[in-house]
């Protein structure tokens, strides 16, 4: 029995660690447990309504789209998110609003209680959100894929409409060492006869996608051969452009699958994408003259789109405070960053992070680019700051965590 919100989190963390914390030692690829689970709360998901999300880049923002426009349409809309950047309670929300510490509270006794089951902490994660949607009486739940798809924890649910956003190399020790591997991961999620939306048309792994929505009897349908509305165009920024533009399409396409799509509740969904599912750190602008801008973008793929985005809407240099878990391709990374930007390297407060002796070496392989490392991320953003000119952009971006520790 916990007493104490603090108690439960705690526990939570220290007896199962959480792949956000520690990393591969917490991942479970099997559904074993989660159906254990699911039988001990005697199977909430069986009476609710699922968008499944799924996708290396994207599908955070896609999942959190489609639940503001059901918000905005005056529906009991849970979301199931992850990672949390401060509060683990921001995984689970229902129109916006966290589930409480009292029933992660409640939630976490009871699963502490039985005592034949050893969950993974995602699969609590989710059994718990499963376990509120319910008792909320949600009418939509949008559940975003933890990692892969075919065995992730959130498979064991058959939704409405799944949706696959895009394929890139990320977590490739767990789903595979190519693009077409993963693709196969992800199309885990395309259930028998359910409908799957595929946020880009790729001609690597296209086949894949289509094969199994071939095995599994689904209507298939790819964003680029579906009709664009031009209004898009109209969102605010980033919403406009390159790949946010892409995720506000992909989540277009897939709300028209449940339902007439209004431009107007559309607009507002966006406007009001904060307050509807606590959606921030994806290109978030947190002040002017200088731009700060503050990204979660972590692997190749994300960052390619990312820098590629801010490049285009530059008015002065760039300037880069980046920091990245230690898996990460940091030399691929590395090697795609502009050339005339002044990039800052910093390392951030979990054992997962990339360390600043690894970095001094990249330094010295990297001898053609701006780099200075720094111990902290607040002290890289202060420095920025001291040098940028009112039309520069900073952009502070790399691991969750990273952006976690910012305190200016």
């Amino acid at each position: 029995m916990f007493s104490t919100y603090h108690q439960a989190i705690d526990w939570l963390f220290s007896r199962f660690p959480s792949y956000q914390n520690i990393g591969a030692a917490a991942y479970k690829p099997d559904l074993g447990n989660i159906q254990q689970l699911l039988d001990v709360l005697n199977h909430p998901e069986r009476n609710l309504k699922f968008i499944h999300v799924a996708g290396t880049n994207g599908k955070g923002t896609t999942s959190s789209i489609i639940a503001s426009y059901l918000t905005e349409s005056e529906h009991q809309v849970g979301l199931f998110t992850s990672p949390h950047l401060l509060d683990f309670r921001e995984r689970i929300r229902i129109n916006g609003e966290m589930i409480s510490k009292a029933e992660v509270i409640e939630f976490c006794t009871n699963i502490q209680e039985s005592k034949d089951i050893e969950p993974s902490f995602f699969e609590i994660s989710f059994a718990m959100a499963l376990y509120h949607f319910h008792q909320k009486k949600c009418e939509y739940c949008v559940i975003e894929v933890g990692m892969g798809g075919r065995l992730d924890a959130t498979n064991c649910i058959t939704p409405l409409v799944s949706v696959i956003t895009t394929i890139g190399l990320d977590h490739i020790q767990f789903l595979g060492d190519t693009r077409t591997k993963i693709a196969g991961e992800k199309a885990g999620i395309i259930k028998q006869t359910i409908p799957v939306i595929i946020g880009e048309k790729d001609s690597e792994t296209q086949i894949v996608f289509e094969e199994k929505a071939s095995q599994m009897n689904s209507d298939i349908q790819f964003i680029d051969d579906l009709p664009y509305p031009l209004w898009i165009e109209k969102l605010p920024f980033p919403f406009n452009q390159g790949f946010q533009k892409q995720n506000a399409f992909t989540a277009f396409c897939t709300l028209q699958k449940l339902m007439d799509v209004s431009e107007h509740t559309f607009d507002s969904a966006i406007h009001h994408l904060n307050k509807n599912t606590g959606y921030q750190k994806r290109l978030e602008q947190v002040s002017e003259n200088p731009r700060i801008i503050l990204d979660v973008s972590h692997n190749l793929e994300g960052i390619k789109a990312t820098l590629n985005l801010i490049e285009n809407s530059l008015t002065g240099k760039l300037h880069i405070v980046y920091g990245s878990s230690s898996d990460k391709d940091y030399q691929s990374i590395l090697a795609i960053f502009p050339h005339t930007a002044q990039i800052c390297l910093t390392p951030f407060q979990s054992e997962r992070s990339w360390k600043k002796s690894e970095m001094e070496m990249q330094k010295k392989e990297l001898s053609h680019l701006s780099i200075e490392i720094f111990s902290n991320v607040n002290e890289a953003i202060f420095t920025c700051k001291e040098q940028a000119s009112e039309k520069d952009t900073i952009l502070v971006f790399g691991s969750f965590f990273l952006i976690q520790d910012i305190s200016i």
